[in-house]
């Protein structure tokens, strides 16, 4: 319901959203079963990073609620200039604003565009799985090929 009120007012209080969803929704959190809050959003937010990473480590730390950021680039890549936000940055800055604030929550940054994805913690993370099993498959033929050589 809430969502269907809103009007599209050309700013993105990010602050104002948070408060809403974390200090009005997840007031009775023992009866929530919300464990994360997900925003999609095309631009840097009308705040200061800084206020909101500071914001959300505490409201989503004490809720043990996380918040995850997709962020859709309306441009061709990471460094092309596109559509100016209420509040400028450029695509690389506001990718950077939205980490910061995403750590603070202990949540997930996500960032893509038409042109596929620029960065993503999930495949970050599967990546890097992927490199330690090919790292212990190396070790582990080695130490069969050495037991091998010995025998």
């Amino acid at each position: 319901r809430w969502v269907l009120s809103l009007e599209c007012k050309g700013s993105r209080n990010l602050m104002s959203a948070l408060r809403r969803a974390v200090e009005i929704d997840f007031k009775d959190k023992d009866k929530q079963k919300s464990q994360g809050l997900y925003l999609l959003t095309t631009g840097i937010p009308d705040q200061e990073t800084h206020t909101i990473s500071a914001y959300v480590a505490e409201a989503c730390g004490g809720f043990d609620v996380q918040l995850h950021v997709c962020l859709f680039s309306v441009t061709k890549g990471p460094d092309c200039s596109g559509i100016i936000p209420a509040r400028y940055a450029s695509p690389r800055e506001t990718a950077s604003a939205f980490k910061e604030i995403v750590q603070a929550a202990k949540g997930r940054f996500h960032w893509f565009g038409e042109a596929g994805i620029f960065e993503s913690d999930d495949i970050t993370s599967i990546i890097s799985e992927m490199e330690k099993a090919k790292n212990y498959s190396q070790k582990c033929a080695f130490l069969v090929e050495s037991l091998k050589q010995r025998s």
